[in-house]
């Protein structure tokens, strides 16, 4: 499908692996340039050194963290000397952040997912919808997750973050969409990534069997409405990422789209 988008520049947060990986290389087929971020430059040049799709001369790495707001800057104003500015930005880092008993967790707990789950969504914005405003034209794509709508009890931290990355979205969807800035948010559940293969791990050593096992118990006692009944793979994530970045997508606005095979319970969550 020609998503309308080639020539584009698309910047992709946590883009060294899973979602935003995936989604690079949608983009990639469609002509676009892509610059990965992520926090170690060396784990960005891996990633395109071994790159083996169509477009790979399109593909760049660019390391900044996301928690330093002069490092955002810096990399914005990078990518507008090299790249003229970007026209597609995906805020695809995120952690899961210290999770367990709610009484147990400390401010500096919750400070750490908020300045990387929010925070970092917040201050990439503030650098780079400038130069979509420069452009006359933008998308802009928050993850967010299941956890928004149904929130889990040990994972208090992120479920508030990710419920805030729904809200942020929609304030940004009103104040640029009619500068031809469109923003949405993708909300997945139980996407095979290295953050739930790290979870997995985890459980499987609590409970001494192994992740295979450890994935079907959670299937089946923490993801219940799960109705397909397995983990979801990136690319389903991004393809949807990747249609709302698109030309084909200029009447959706301030929404958000979960990927989650049902695995919210509510149909209005």
């Amino acid at each position: 499908m020609d998503l309308k988008i080639k020539d584009k520049v698309a910047l992709i947060t946590g883009g060294d692996s899973g979602i935003g990986l995936e989604t690079a290389k949608i983009f990639l087929n469609e002509g676009v340039k892509v610059i990965l971020s992520d926090k170690k430059q060396s784990d960005l040049d891996e990633v395109i050194n071994n790159y083996k799709g169509k477009n790979k001369d399109n593909l760049f790495g660019l390391a900044a963290d996301l928690t330093d707001d002069k490092a955002v800057v810096k990399m914005a104003k990078k990518v507008e000397k090299d790249f003229g500015g970007v026209d597609i930005l995906v805020n695809a880092a995120g952690a899961r952040g210290a999770a367990g008993d709610f009484l147990t967790l400390t401010d500096d707990d919750w400070m750490e997912t908020i300045q990387i789950d929010l925070m970092g969504a917040v201050r990439m914005a503030r650098a780079f919808v400038p130069q979509m405003q420069e452009k006359k034209w933008g998308r802009i794509i928050m993850i967010s997750s299941e956890n928004a709508m149904q929130p889990y009890e040990e994972e208090s931290p992120y479920n508030a973050c990710k419920a805030a990355i729904i809200n942020f979205a929609k304030c940004l969807s009103r104040i640029y969409g009619k500068e031809n800035i469109l923003t949405n948010t993708v909300s997945p559940a139980f996407i095979e990534t290295p953050m739930t293969n790290a979870m997995m791990e985890e459980l499987a050593k609590e409970k001494g069997v192994s992740e295979k096992e450890a994935v079907q118990w959670f299937l089946k006692n923490k993801r219940p409405h799960l109705e397909v009944q397995r983990r979801g793979q990136p690319e389903e994530v991004a393809a949807v990422i990747a249609f709302l970045c698109s030309d084909l997508a200029s009447f959706v606005n301030g929404s958000n789209y979960r990927v989650d095979a049902g695995a919210v319970e509510s149909a209005f969550g």
